[in-house]
């Protein structure tokens, strides 16, 4: 019996190993574009797509492009998902069975936290946590931030016009520069992004709240039953209510910022060790930002969960009432 011929340590490692020598070559071909870091989302549309009345200009962005994608990568998902539930409900296999497993472990760890109100807090915390998922992980699929239209700079590199927007790198000595503006930019790093998601959390915390004491709710914010006590601890009940209307205000705050710096942060260490060491060594980053990923989307559901949760519970002596209620 003849034996077939095996590829020593694996096929995969040789293809790995020629692609970076490809790489190594390629670089110095060509010279590589020096990296461009810029907090606001870059405009890929010369003119504004529509004007608002009180908003002003509205351009289409990578970061809205990012989310378009993103968008459609989740309704393919779901689309999946459903076609492999329909094919057998009671035990659905391949990406239906994984993720009626990941939503059984989400849905318990909503009543266990929730209680009661699980049934109406899960599908916006699901929802959350599934967006800010994709958001950050899509982001490290080659071709985001690296891709995109190439535009004349004042330092760096001389670039010659092909027609359009596009542009060719001539030569690295003379004056001259050129930028990149990618086509695709990590959606978490837009900060118009974060800063609606941690409105929206806040919003529905309200909602939440309203839904379950009704008006009893705004007590928590405007309390005059210490003054039944004496004026002094009126006051004091005031001040801690102001305290509890700040805090609303700070965790849009928390929310947003916690989740933009910790993402735009991660892109940039990617994107400077590229080009710092553009080989083997900055491959380990990219493990670290799956992992960061990962771990604030897991951060911000459970701030979320925690948050929608505390507003269902009734304050000081309103706790036990709302509890009779329900």
């Amino acid at each position: 019996m003849e034996k077939t011929r095996k590829w020593r340590w694996g096929k995969h490692r040789w293809i790995l190993l020629l692609l970076i020598i490809l790489s190594v070559i390629g670089v110095n071909i060509i010279a590589p574009v020096q990296p461009h870091i810029q907090v606001a989302a870059e405009t890929l549309s010369a003119e504004p797509l529509f004007t608002l009345p009180v908003l002003g200009d509205f351009y289409l962005t990578n970061t809205i492009l990012a989310m378009l994608l993103m968008d459609i990568v989740i309704i393919l998902i779901a689309l999946g998902v459903r076609n492999a539930a329909k094919k057998n409900e009671l035990a659905p296999g391949g990406i239906g069975g994984a993720f009626e497993m990941l939503i059984e472990m989400l849905y318990n760890l909503t009543q266990n936290t929730a209680g009661k109100f699980a049934p109406k807090i899960f599908p916006w915390f699901a929802t959350i946590l599934i967006v800010v998922l994709f958001a950050n992980l899509l982001k490290l699929i080659p071709g985001f931030e690296t891709v995109g239209l190439l535009h004349h700079a004042e330092h760096g590199y001389e670039t010659q016009a092909l027609g359009g927007n596009w542009y060719t790198v001539l030569n690295q000595e003379k004056e001259g520069g050129s930028m990149v503006t990618p086509f695709l930019r990590g959606v978490s790093t837009d900060l118009n992004f974060t800063l609606a998601l941690a409105l929206i959390a806040v919003g529905l915390s309200q909602y939440f709240g309203v839904k379950t004491q009704k008006l009893g709710y705004f007590k928590k914010f405007f309390d005059f039953s210490g003054f039944k006590q004496g004026a002094m601890m009126g006051v004091i009940m005031l001040f801690v209510g102001l305290l509890e209307l700040i805090a609303e205000f700070a965790r849009i705050i928390s929310f947003s910022f916690r989740l933009f710096g910790n993402i735009f942060a991660g892109e940039v260490l990617l994107l400077v060790m590229a080009f710092l060491i553009p080989y083997i060594a900055s491959l380990p980053f990219y493990g670290l930002e799956l992992f960061v990923g990962f771990i604030q989307a897991l951060v911000f559901m459970m701030l979320a969960l925690v948050f929608f949760t505390l507003s269902t519970q009734g304050h000081g002596g309103e706790a036990h009432r709302s509890e009779e209620h329900h």
